[in-house]
C-alpha cells in the first residue's frame, strides 16, 4: 500500500482512505473515512470520496477503525532509568494501532500523587511522545487538599490500591483513606480506578513456590471480590464512579451487574492476558507469566468472555506492566519473588482479535472493547475513540486476516520478555495515523514523535 501524496493535491491535508470494511458508528461497511488536516471531516459511502482534488486510497479488504485507546499503560518514567520510557513505549503503542495511552501513577519516581510529581512526569515525556498521552493520578490516603489539587492539575482520574502495590512510594488504602479520596474525585467529576483485591488468609500457602498452581492458590478469587463489594459501597456512599482495572476473577461478574442495574456509575476492565493464557498452560518457573490479580483456570477465562459479550465487562486494555528482565528472576523461577507484570502494549490488538475470532466475535464488539469505551471512561469520548466528524483522525489500518509471529527481539518495548514469544496471532497492524498524519507502516514508526498531552480541561 502507498498513502495518499499530497504534493500535487489542491487541498493539502486532505485526504481519503477507503475500505470494504470500515469500523464507523453506524456499521461496520463499504465506506470512505475523509480527513481535513487533524480531524474527521466526514464518514462516506465508498465512492463518494472520489472528488476533485481529493486523494483517495482504497485498501481493499483491509479494517479501518478508530486507533486503539489504552487506559491502563505503565510507563515508569521519571526515575526507572532501566524499566520501560516514553520513547519506547509510545512506540511500541503506534506499532500496535494504539494512538492514546494513559499513564498509570507507579512505578515511576516520583508516584503521580501530587501536583508537582505530575510536572515532573510531564518534563520527563517533553518531546517523547509518539502517541497522545494522558495521565491517572494517584489516592495514597494524602490530605484532601492535595488530591484535589491534584485532579485540578489535569489528571482523567486517579487510581487506588486496596493491597500492597509492590513499592513503598505507593501504599494501598483502607477503608476510611479510600472513602475520603472518593468524595474528592466526585467533587472533581472523575473516576476511581481500583486494584481491587483485599487480602487475606488463605487456606495453603506451603506449596511448590516454582509451581504456578501455588502462586493461583496465594491469590483467590475471594481476594477480588471482598474488593469489589467494598468499592460498590464506598461508589453508593459517595457517588463516585468506579472503574474496576485488570478483573481476573469472572466470579465478581454477577455482582457487578447488580450494581449496574441500581444505577451506580461502575465500569470494568480485562485484559488480552487474562483472555487468552490459561493457569493450567504455565509451566514451573515460568515467572514471565506473573501478574496480578493472576491469570487463572480456562473455565474462568471463558466466563470472562460471555462477560464482555453480556457488556458487564466494558473493555479489553492490555495492563502493559514491564520491569527490567532480572526482576522476573527466570534463573530461580519463584513466583513469590519475582516481580509480576506483563508486557503487552503493542500485542493489544492481534492478541484480542485472534481470541475474540476463535470465539466468533465480531469487528464490531472488538472496536467498543479497544477504542470507544476506554475513551469514555478517561473523559476523551469527543475527540477519541471513533470514526465520526470533529473527532482527531486518529487510525488504525489492519489486515484481520494476516498471521504474525511474536518476537520481542523486533517490538519496541523497552525489554523484549513476553509470555507472547513464538506464538502465531491473526491481526496485523499495517498502518496507524494520528491526528491524520501516518506515524507509523508496516510496524516502522515514521518521522519525529507527533504525541500531545491530554490534560482534563485543556485544549
Amino acid at each position: 500500500m502507498t498513502p495518499p501524496n499530497f504534493e500535487n493535491s489542491e487541498t493539502p491535508g486532505r485526504f481519503a482512505l477507503a475500505s470494504a470494511r470500515v469500523v464507523a458508528p453506524e456499521g461496520i461497511g463499504p465506506a470512505a473515512v475523509i480527513v481535513a488536516g487533524e480531524t474527521i471531516e466526514a464518514v462516506v459511502p465508498r465512492d463518494a470520496a472520489i472528488l476533485d482534488g481529493l486523494p483517495v486510497e482504497d485498501l481493499g479488504e483491509r479494517v479501518i477503525m478508530p486507533g486503539l485507546v489504552d487506559t491502563h499503560v505503565h510507563i515508569n518514567e521519571p526515575g526507572r532509568t532501566d524499566w520501560e520510557g516514553y520513547a519506547t513505549a509510545t512506540r511500541a503503542a503506534a506499532a500496535g494501532g494504539v494512538t492514546t495511552v494513559v499513564d498509570m501513577p507507579l512505578n515511576c519516581i516520583p508516584v503521580t500523587t501530587s501536583v508537582a510529581a505530575l510536572a515532573a512526569k510531564r518534563q520527563a515525556c517533553a518531546g517523547k511522545l509518539s502517541v497522545d498521552t494522558g495521565y491517572w493520578g494517584g489516592v495514597i490516603g494524602q490530605d484532601d487538599a492535595e488530591l484535589a489539587a491534584l485532579t485540578k492539575a489535569g489528571v482523567l482520574g486517579a487510581k487506588a490500591f486496596l493491597c500492597p502495590s509492590g513499592i513503598d512510594e505507593f501504599p494501598s488504602v483502607d477503608e476510611a483513606q479510600l472513602r475520603r479520596g472518593m468524595a474528592v474525585l466526585a467533587a472533581a467529576g472523575l473516576p476511581l480506578l481500583a486494584h481491587a483485591e483485599i487480602e487475606s488468609p488463605v487456606e495453603d500457602d506451603s506449596m511448590d513456590p516454582r509451581t504456578y498452581a501455588s502462586y493461583l492458590a496465594s491469590r483467590p478469587e475471594r481476594w477480588e471480590l471482598d474488593a469489589i463489594e467494598l468499592l460498590i459501597r464506598l461508589s453508593r456512599e459517595t457517588g463516585c464512579a468506579v472503574h474496576i482495572v485488570h478483573l481476573s476473577a469472572a466470579s465478581a461478574i454477577p455482582v457487578i451487574a447488580q450494581a449496574r442495574a441500581e444505577g451506580l456509575g461502575v465500569s470494568v476492565e480485562t485484559c488480552p492476558h487474562y483472555l487468552s493464557l490459561a493457569a493450567e498452560s504455565i509451566a514451573a518457573g515460568a515467572t514471565h507469566f506473573k501478574c496480578a490479580p493472576p491469570i487463572r483456570e480456562q473455565a474462568n477465562q471463558d466466563l470472562l468472555w460471555r462477560g464482555l459479550e453480556d457488556g458487564h465487562i466494558d473493555m479489553v486494555v492490555s495492563d502493559h506492566s514491564p520491569c527490567t528482565p532480572a526482576l522476573k528472576q527466570l534463573e530461580r523461577g519463584d513466583f513469590g519473588q519475582a516481580w509480576g507484570g506483563i508486557a503487552s502494549l503493542q500485542l493489544t490488538l492481534p492478541l484480542a482479535w485472534t481470541a475474540a475470532s476463535a470465539r466468533g466475535v465480531g469487528l464490531a464488539q472488538l472496536y467498543q472493547w479497544l477504542s470507544v469505551a476506554p475513551a469514555k471512561l478517561a473523559g476523551l469520548e469527543a475527540s477519541k475513540g471513533r470514526l465520526a466528524p470533529g473527532c482527531d483522525a486518529d487510525l488504525c489500518v489492519w489486515d484481520p486476516d494476516a498471521s504474525l509471529t511474536v518476537d520481542g527481539a523486533t517490538m519496541y518495548m523497552r525489554h523484549d520478555l513476553t509470555p507472547y514469544q513464538g506464538q502465531t496471532l491473526l491481526g496485523a497492524v499495517e498502518r496507524t495515523y494520528l491526528r491524520g498524519q501516518l506515524i507509523c507502516e508496516a510496524g516502522v514508526p515514521l518521522g519525529p514523535p507527533r504525541g500531545r498531552e491530554l490534560l482534563r480541561g485543556r485544549p
